[in-house]
């Protein structure tokens, strides 16, 4: 088989094959590009030297076996026999469900993960989106520390694990969606850098330089990161790509690479026949990254929307520390704001940042469906001190309500895994380096923090400290006891909803209509012939509907229609929907 490489700089390579060093030669078509032919099969161990340096993983690696340190192992694609034909699951009408494999069951592998999919079928999500798999130094992590970018982490299952993994989803209609991370790589086992320009001090983020998007020889760079979405899809038979913290990828080039990337697999879902879809993460609320490039966008198919979650958050629990801040003022209008406009900062003041935010969404050109709406995810649950989830602090009354905003909003609804029953475990930050010297920088880095924030450094877990993974694994014995499997029942009842109510899956902003109290706490709003009704004070609430006939959908708790008086009387911590002529 040939074995290629680029590394523009070097002045000799050399391939070492299972214990056989060959020498590799020029590519006269491709600058920078070497190539070699050798025997070899899957499982092949392999790497590469260049200027008779130490030998390397492949920078294109489909197999680390033995870590990000190790050799790199060929891998037949074609070796896998796919049980299910797959035509694909669109993004509208989705509910997508946040799944990190690690910590999902206490086995922590991809195929522990799958033997709990027909819980996730049975819910009613349409696709699972699985946190970063690239391989990491160790066995735990998060995942956003990966540094071979076309690979598999090997405790969690390796190539065919995954395969695995997104066959048995398929066998049950679930799509799969993997998060992959562009914007840097992790601080251990990175050797593109030996390669070739694959970063640039011309830009800097808050990881140090920044990945090479527009200096020389960032078309490769490009490209390698472009092949790198398009194997997952393609090799994997995923659905689609959420793109992490894509604020961060720092490009001045007239064709921004989001474009590039959008294109290509836009390209690659008309070769295949099956709806592919790239999903950002960013925090620039701005409305071009989800524009059609026809219409001078960047194409991409949706976006994360913190402020929703921010406006519910504040709502809810009344935190008003940081980013919350600017929400805080007036949870209940931040909340109405986002419901009807998409973004709560659309070129508004932000107290937070200290200056202008964000840019207007415009309702006529930009689905709903287009903006991710959610009450947890792994950033804002993990990225707490102490990985508190909401049920930690708050009611379940409180937690139904999240629930029926979040999963009857106009936007594509997402869960964090565990929060359809109102979860008891936390979802802490956990590392697992090999360095101790890294593993000491971020064990105190986490700690001053936090200490920044208020907290005793006592009460920050120890990301090194294999108890604070243990703590994150999701308990499965929860659903089967309450007020777990009370909850649990009333996120399938607002997920069949979703599914049956076409109302509740209109994708036109301009269509929903808002109504709140702040000093009573209670927020309606109307899509359609629904009405969804939420009460958020300890007290009852009267909310004005109207005398029109109703009929009650779902209810945390029992309540009548409005009467002769048109009034819909909601108990303390609850939420009710009802369809109304």
């Amino acid at each position: 088989m040939q074995f290629e490489v680029w590394a523009p700089e070097a002045e000799r390579l050399t391939l070492e094959c299972e214990g056989v060093t060959r020498a590799m030669r020029r590519d006269p078509d491709r600058p920078g590009w070497w190539t070699v032919e050798t025997e070899a099969v899957d499982g092949s161990r392999y790497g590469f030297a260049v200027d008779d340096g130490p030998v390397r993983p492949d920078p294109r690696s489909r197999r680390q076996p033995d870590g990000p340190d190790g050799p790199s192992a060929v891998v037949d694609q074609g070796r896998y026999e796919w049980r299910v034909p797959w035509q694909g699951r669109p993004l509208p009408g989705a509910v997508l469900y946040e799944l990190h494999v690690g910590t999902y069951t206490p086995e922590g592998t991809l195929d522990s993960a799958a033997g709990r999919l027909e819980h996730l079928a049975g819910l009613g999500v349409t696709h699972v989106e699985l946190m970063p798999l690239c391989p990491f130094p160790g066995r735990h992590g998060w995942g956003y520390d990966g540094v071979s970018l076309w690979a598999v982490h090997e405790p969690y299952g390796g190539p065919e694990g995954l395969k695995r993994f997104v066959d048995r989803a398929h066998e049950l209609g679930l799509g799969v969606i993997l998060d992959v991370v562009h914007n840097h790589l992790g601080p251990a086992g990175n050797y593109l850098p030996g390669f070739g320009p694959y970063f640039t001090e011309r830009h800097h983020t808050p990881w140090g330089a920044a990945v090479n998007l527009d200096a020389p020889g960032s078309d490769e760079v490009r490209a390698f990161l472009v092949g790198s979405a398009l194997a997952w899809l393609r090799d994997y038979r995923l659905d689609g790509l959420r793109l992490d913290a894509v604020h961060a990828l720092v490009d001045t080039r007239a064709c921004h690479f989001l474009e590039e990337l959008s294109t290509a697999v836009d390209a690659l879902a008309a070769e295949t026949g099956r709806p592919l879809f790239l999903i950002a993460e960013s925090d620039l609320n701005d409305p071009r990254l989800v524009t059609p490039r026809k219409q001078g966008g960047l194409g991409l198919h949706a976006q994360w929307n913190d402020d929703f979650h921010h406006a519910l958050h504040t709502a809810l629990t009344g935190e008003s520390q940081g980013y919350y801040a600017d929400f805080a003022r007036d949870p209940f209008a931040a909340l109405t704001k986002a419901l009807t406009g998409g973004f709560f900062h659309d070129g508004t003041y932000s107290a937070f940042r200290g200056r202008r935010h964000g840019r207007p969404l415009d309702r006529s050109r930009v689905p709903a469906h287009r903006l991710l709406g959610y009450s947890q995810t792994h950033d804002q649950v993990g990225n707490r001190a102490q990985g508190d989830r909401l049920a930690a602090t708050l009611s379940p009354g409180l937690v139904a309500c999240a629930a029926a905003l979040t999963l009857t909003a106009p936007f594509t609804p997402m869960l964090f895994m565990g929060e359809e029953w109102a979860a008891g475990t936390p979802w802490q930050y956990f590392t697992d380096h090999t360095d101790p010297e890294l593993a000491e920088a971020v064990r105190r880095g986490r700690r001053r923090e936090f200490a920044a924030h208020g907290w005793a450094e006592e009460d920050v877990p120890d990301p090194q400290d294999p108890a604070t993974r243990e703590r994150s694994c999701l308990d499965w014995s929860e659903p089967e006891r309450e007020p777990h499997a009370r909850v649990l029942a009333w996120y399938r009842a607002l997920i069949a909803l979703r599914h049956d109510r076409p109302d509740l899956t209109d994708p036109d902003l301009a269509d929903i209509k808002v109504a709140h109290d702040p000093g009573a706490r209670w927020l309606a709003f109307r899509r359609g012939d629904v009405r969804v009704a939420v009460n958020l004070g300890e007290e009852p609430a009267a909310i004005p509907l109207g005398p029109r006939p109703a009929k009650v959908l779902a209810a945390w708790e029992p309540v009548d229609v409005p009467g002769a008086d048109g009034l819909l009387r909601v108990p303390g911590e609850s939420c009710v929907v009802l369809e109304q002529e």
